[in-house]
């Protein structure tokens, strides 16, 4: 399993500065991937190409881009022009459906038909990835172009899916699913089973499985869970997340993160790739020493594998 980091979103006048620093200082140490979530911060394509062009070997992803507010066309261009800056096979280009509350209470569209609206997304997406144009005329957006933007090596795709019919799409489709909120069991037991099996049916490899989970190394764990659900309420409340929740029998994002001592949290990670994690990025969340005791165990625990 890799092990990866989450970007925590940043802010002020030094953003793309403060980026870049917690970019660097994650190559220095050892970790396979940096990921980049794209919500009301930063933008992610771009971010990652400025930042990127400074950091050069490390893996860059997007955990996610939301689909319905970019035309296919729209992003393929953006992935591809990211993918020239920061060179090639560097970047991971993580999509999902996000939320109704996000679609349709604050951009104004339609989230009525989710997995058909993501399925035609990406019979315009990964076509013009590859440098094919497209002609689609779908129920939920409609596509006749072409790109010409120069290939710099293939962009993957990697599609959050949390639902029976997403994870099957992400399956037969892309080249994995990209995680957050769900526990080692619900991989084990329902993740990996039901995206190999559709990967396995459509003949495509064996799928990227990403997961992104708080992490903190402390000597008091209750607190930390404590702090974990405060900080992450919001993901017990939306119904994805709260399915996967859910599933693993968790009362809330506390339940799932990761916290304990060294030999604690260190087994927990040894946990998730038992379960068939590919990819673990982790989203540190501590404070004070804690915050140098959990990336000190994060790259002992890169040393080690």
């Amino acid at each position: 399993m890799r092990i990866g980091i989450s970007a925590a979103e940043t802010g002020g006048d030094q953003a793309l500065v403060k980026l870049a620093d917690h970019l660097r200082r994650a190559a220095d140490d050892g970790f396979a991937s940096f990921w980049m979530s794209n919500i009301f911060g930063l933008e992610a394509l771009t971010s990652l190409a400025v930042v990127g062009s400074q950091v050069p070997g490390i893996e860059l992803g997007t955990a996610v881009i939301p689909t319905y507010p970019r035309h296919p066309a729209v992003l393929a261009q953006q992935a591809l022009t990211a993918a020239l800056a920061i060179g090639p096979d560097r970047l991971a280009l993580g999509i999902g459906l996000s939320h109704k509350i996000v679609i349709e209470d604050m951009y104004g569209y339609s989230f009525e038909k989710p997995a058909r609206h993501m399925r035609e997304y990406l019979s315009a997406l990964l076509p013009l990835l590859d440098g094919t144009p497209v002609h689609v005329d779908g129920s939920t957006l409609s596509a006749h172009i072409g790109l010409s933007v120069p290939s710099a090596g293939r962009v993957p795709v990697l599609l959050a899916a949390m639902a029976p019919r997403m994870l099957k799409l992400a399956g037969e489709q892309t080249g994995g699913t990209v995680l957050w909120m769900t526990g080692a069991a619900t991989v084990r037991d329902y993740v990996v089973p039901a995206i190999s099996a559709a990967a396995k049916e459509a003949g495509r490899p064996s799928p990227r499985i990403v997961c992104c989970l708080p992490v903190c190394v402390t000597r008091d764990p209750d607190a930390a869970r404590e702090s974990a659900a405060e900080a992450f309420a919001i993901y017990g409340q939306l119904p994805s997340y709260r399915a996967m929740l859910d599933r693993e029998g968790a009362a809330g994002p506390g339940d799932v993160a990761i916290v304990g001592d060294e030999e604690v949290v260190a087994a927990q990670i040894q946990a998730l790739a038992d379960a068939g994690v590919t990819d673990f990025a982790a989203a540190e969340f501590a404070r004070g020493e804690d915050r140098e005791r959990t990336r000190s165990l994060l790259k002992a625990v890169i040393a080690g594998s």
